[in-house]
Formats: C-alpha cells, structure tokens, sequence
C-alpha cells in the first residue's frame, strides 16, 4: 500500500484539483457542441502536445495518485478491472494501448483517463454499477476521452504559450503533493478558482462527444449500450439531493439532457437481450465485501442472500469470502470445496479458492493447487500474487521473492509487486533486495530522492567484485536523477 504523506483531506483536495486542471485547459474555450471535430492523423494537437509529451504528464500524473491516495492491493480484483479494459479498449477508437490502470479504494463513483493511456477507476464503481454494462459505459466513455486526445486538442484551442504554465503549475502541485510543501499547496489553491470556472464548459462538448463514441464502443463490444442511460439516471438518483456530490459528477456534470441524449442513441442499435457476466457478479461481491461495516455484517448479507437464492453461485462465493474474512475457516472452506469442483476451470473461483485455502492455513493444498494452475497460466499475474503470498505465509521465503522478481520483470508499474518484493527480501535475508525494490516503490510515488538513497545503500552493500550489478545500479540512480532533475525544473 502506498505510503501517504499528507492529511486525506488535503490528498483528496489536491487530487481533485489536478484533474480539474487538466479538465479546465481542456474546456476553457468556448464549446463547439454543434461541430463535433474528431482528431485527424497529423492533426495540429500532435504539433502542440506531442503523445510523447502526453506519456510523460501521464506518467506524472500517476505518481501523484499513488503518493496521494490509497490503491487497491487485491491481485482478483486488479486483474479483472486491468483484462476488461483491456478487452474494452480492443472495440475502442484508442490506437494506442491503455499503458497502466490503477485502483482507487474508495466507495465513491469515480472514473478518469489521463494522458499517455492511464485509466483509473475507484472500487466503488463496483457497488453502484449493478450490472457490467452499467460499469463498462463509464470505462467506455473515459477510453473515449483517450481516443479522442481531448487534452492536447484543447491545448491545441489556446495559445501554444500555455503550455509552458500548465507544466508549471502540475509540476508545482507534483512537489507540493510529494514533499507537502507550502509553495506547492499554494499553486494548488491558485489554480482551483480557474479550473473550477471552466470544467462545465468542457462538458457541453467533449462530455458529449466521449457518451457518443463510449455508445459506439459497447456495441463494438457486443455490451449493452442502454447500459449508459442506466448508469446515468443510478448516479443521478444516488446524488440528486447530496450536497457533496461524487468527484465524477463535478467533472463529469449530468443533466437531464444528457441522460435523454443516452437514451435516444440507445434507441438507435437493434434491440437484444445481453446477459450479465458472472465474472463480473464475483467482483462486484468483493467490492461489497470489501466496504461492508464489518466481516460479520457482511456474513450476515450474503447468508440472507444465499438463503433468498440458494442456487447463486455469486451469493454462495460471496459467504464463503465473508466467512473467511471473519476468520469461520471451515465453514468458508466447504463452501469453496463445492464452488471449485463445480467450476474447476474459471480462474477467478481458483484464484479465490486458493486465497481461502492460505487464510484458513491450508499451505499446502493452496500450494499444490495454485502450481497445477501456473502451469498452465505462466506468471499470470493474480495467481502469482497469490503464491508468493502462500510461500510467504509458509516461510518460504527465497522461493517468494523469485515469483516476486518475475513479476517485477513483467509489471515494472505495480507498486503492490515492489512492496511485497521488499517484504519477503528482508524475510529472506536479501538486503540488497529490499533497498532495490523498496527504491522502486519510491519511484513510482515520485519520492526521487529517497528511491535514489536506497540504492546508494544497496550499492554500498554489493562485493566490489560484482561489477554487473554495481553497473546496474550506477545506471538506475543515474536515472532516477535525471527524472528528479526534470521534476524540480
């Protein structure tokens, strides 16, 4: 889990001020709803924000999520958000691939896409989307937002000068959210007023535009597009008297209008039924778990369900997750036993069953069955979570941290890998392990200088004689430097 500096009013104040940043430059002309342009190859945004520039404020942008709010560390669920927006993005306009999905844990509906192909999505999408077509709309919409490059085509909009002054003040925000300096919270509250005074703006337009081309990609992808105007009129009737509405609906204003828009395109694809997933049924139970007031509370919830609807495997999976959390082992156990041999080939029943297994102190069994898996899905990422964490649980911990490793290799941008890389390196008495892996947790939270401190300490511990390895971490600080370097400029 991420290490969070500062007070979570002022992390949820400066986060939701550096998107209304980036949705203030975006809008901040006046909108051209009644000309809907589309980006063109060669269109004149490419010549005023290079996607270069784009992957950079993207990858910005994402240090400040992870040094500011927490993630989620669920391997279950990170995998299924990160396998359907990737499968979304495939029916998508996006060209270029969605590069790093991050988590969010919080209740709040929320959603976002920020430059260089960073989607991010709170937990709590989960508990207010009811079905995957309600929750794939809001996904859908955002990749459109990517797609349609609307931050540098509304750089584009302005003078190219104005570029220089964004980069400023999300650099000074950056430093202000990493090193919770004065000069930093000042440029946060300098730029609030402005961002504040032109979001709607953006709405009218680009909103629009994003609900249109989102309709487009749920069709493509065989979801239902009704989906939207579902997911609308929930979020509506949730907030429509709250008056601290969501952070999506701030940046992403509904209006009657626009929830009539929704409908009306709906209303333009053939009618069919589309079935919900089952998958996605799984997931939502553990967003709901995961919120619940308390293990018990949650047994409660789904021992009424399974007795409401004893032939549904979604409530069934949902007992036997709360039992485990509530620490009844064997009861959770036994339900699982049933789930899994009724459904030996669904990942997300194993991936479950063998947490279980490991919580209830069944090592072994949750060993042996998530080896029988890996062979046949090789580093795949939850299974692999979930088998460092049984090694580690069993004391094997130089095992773990080489499962560890591999997954560093394959997700350098996880920062859950790096932290429980850190973990089991200290329990397996590798100290040059945990300085590395700890300084690139650091990293990925823009905390340069301490990542850099790490590894001056790793190199200090390295025989003389391994040149290769001095060598690789000569570079990396080199390269951290260079990074800190065009931070703090």
């Amino acid at each position: 889990m991420s290490s969070c500096p500062q007070s979570p009013s002022t992390r949820t104040r400066a986060i939701g001020v550096l998107v209304l940043l980036w949705l203030a430059v975006v809008g901040s002309t006046q909108s051209r709803a009644a000309n809907v342009d589309l980006p063109i190859l060669g269109d004149g945004s490419s010549r005023v924000v290079s996607p270069a520039m784009e992957a950079q404020i993207g990858r910005g942008f994402l240090k400040q999520i992870h040094s500011s709010l927490r993630t989620i560390n669920d391997p279950i669920l990170k995998y299924y958000v990160e396998v359907q927006i990737a499968a979304l993005a495939q029916h998508s306009e996006l060209r270029e691939k969605v590069l790093q999905v991050v988590l969010i844990d919080s209740p709040q509906v929320n959603a976002f896409a920020a430059p260089g192909g960073v989607v991010g999505i709170n937990l709590g999408l989960f508990l207010y989307a009811s079905d995957v077509h309600e929750y794939a709309s809001v996904i859908a919409h955002e990749l459109a937002h990517l797609s349609q490059r609307h931050f540098a085509r509304g750089i584009e909009e302005q003078q190219a000068a104005m570029l220089p002054n964004l980069a400023g003040m999300i650099a000074a925000i950056a430093i202000g959210m990493t090193a919770g300096g004065d000069a930093g919270i000042a440029a946060i509250s300098a730029s609030q007023s402005v961002a504040q005074s032109n979001y709607l703006r953006y709405s009218r337009s680009r909103e629009t535009e994003a609900d249109r081309i989102g309709l487009n990609t749920l069709v493509n992808a065989d979801l239902d597009p009704d989906g939207m105007r579902r997911m609308f009129e929930s979020m509506n009737r949730a907030y429509r008297f709250s008056s601290k509405p969501p952070e999506f609906l701030l940046t992403h204003p509904l209006s009657e209008t626009r929830i009539a828009d929704a409908r009306t395109q709906a209303l333009q694809y053939p009618k069919k039924d589309y079935p919900d997933s089952p998958d996605y049924a799984l997931m939502r139970t553990r967003a709901i778990i995961h919120y619940a007031a308390s293990p018990e509370a949650a047994v409660a919830t789904y021992e009424k369900a399974v007795k409401d609807n004893p032939e549904s495997k979604t409530a069934q999976y949902g007992l036997a997750l709360a039992l485990s959390r509530a620490k009844q082992h064997t009861d959770a156990i036994a339900i699982a036993d049933i789930l899994f041999t009724e459904a030996p080939d669904r990942l997300l029943f194993v991936s479950a069953y063998a947490e279980l297994l490991t919580a209830a102190g069944k090592y072994d069994q949750a060993q042996g069955l998530l080896e029988k898996y890996l062979l046949l899905y090789p580093d795949n990422p939850p299974l692999s979570m979930l088998y460092a964490d049984n090694l580690t649980h069993s004391g094997q911990y130089p095992m773990a941290e080489d499962v560890l490793d591999r997954q560093a290799a394959r997700r350098p941008n996880d920062i859950d890998v790096w932290y429980d890389l850190a973990e089991v390196s200290g329990k397996a008495g590798d100290i040059v392990g945990v300085h590395r892996a700890r300084a690139e947790f650091f990293a990925l939270h823009g905390a340069y200088g301490r990542a850099i401190q790490h590894l001056e300490y790793a190199r200090r511990l390295v025989n003389p004689g391994n040149i290769q390895l001095h060598a690789k971490l000569d570079q990396r600080i080199s390269d951290l430097r260079t990074e800190l370097r065009v931070a703090q400029s």
